[in-house]
């Protein structure tokens, strides 16, 4: 749970990097994804192997350790996609969804047990995501094409959650994030040449906040909560990850001087409390 949590802080970071960074949001998407191989492959040369990490044998074993990553690219490039086609609330509040998608599929799929509780809490949480994002009327103002490219980003991130929960009771935490991070990065170049050819930033700090994005929120973030997942059921933890949108408001109101109203401090407030209530479900 704490690390699930921590994880949830270090990708709350993330739209901070973003804002900051000097190059176009699928070019920070592919630094994001490539800069982060650095720690782990590192981390997995100090560790020199481990005697309970299982190598893939089959086919079938490199294929579901490439999917995660796959799927983590097309949620990348849709969410970043969508910021450019509709408002800022409706792209937030869409692909912060994934929860739902990933409690509807993990029923569907597996036959995942959904209790009661468990779904007023995701619906509390939810909530409480609308009202941080402005209310149901700051998303009058989108695009219908951006909206479903924004669905489509939370589709496929809770394609990369339950993805990362199945491989948690076969794979290690590190192998799992140098595969799937590798195949995002691999995924994330050709759209990244392809919609936005300048690649590299120009000064050191650009350079400072795709690095920061990689290894706090990707290194960091992203391995916290590969290595939560199996020890937590998919669903509580997307559910947990609604964390985001809050501390992204905290970030920016705290670094960026955006201010953080009475409407938000309120959602803020209910996301946590629907968080406690899933969690006694």
């Amino acid at each position: 749970m704490t690390a699930l949590l921590l994880g949830g802080v270090a990708i709350g970071g993330s739209p901070i990097f973003v804002r900051l960074s000097e190059v176009g949001p699928m070019a920070t998407a592919f630094w994001r994804v490539a800069l982060a191989l650095l720690p782990l492959v590192a981390w997995s040369w100090l560790r020199n192997g481990s005697a309970s990490d299982r190598r893939p044998e089959q086919f079938s074993d490199y294929a579901m350790l490439i999917l995660p990553g796959v799927f983590l690219a097309i949620d990348l490039a849709a969410w970043h996609l969508a910021l450019t086609m509709t408002s800022v609330a409706n792209a937030t509040l869409l692909a912060n969804l994934a929860p739902v998608f990933v409690t509807l599929a993990g029923w569907a799929l597996f036959r995942t047990p959904v209790s009661a509780v468990f779904v007023a809490g995701l619906a509390t949480a939810v909530a409480g995501v609308v009202i941080l994002k402005g209310g149901p009327a700051a998303l009058a103002g989108g695009d219908v094409l951006g909206d479903g490219i924004a669905v489509v980003a939370a589709m496929f991130y809770a394609g990369y959650i339950l993805a990362i929960g199945r491989l948690r009771s076969r794979f290690s935490t590190n192998r799992i994030m140098i595969w799937s991070t590798a195949s995002a990065a691999v995924c994330m170049l050709p759209m990244t040449l392809v919609a936005e050819p300048p690649l590299f930033p120009a000064s050191a700090f650009g350079w400072a906040m795709v690095f920061g994005l990689a290894f706090v929120s990707h290194a960091g973030g992203q391995v916290a909560i590969t290595y939560a997942l199996a020890y937590l059921p998919a669903a509580f933890s997307s559910l947990t990850l609604l964390l985001q949108p809050v501390v992204a408001a905290i970030l920016a109101w705290v670094l960026l001087s955006e201010p953080v109203g009475l409407a938000q401090a309120i959602g803020g407030a209910i996301v946590l409390v629907g968080i406690l209530i899933a969690r006694r479900g």
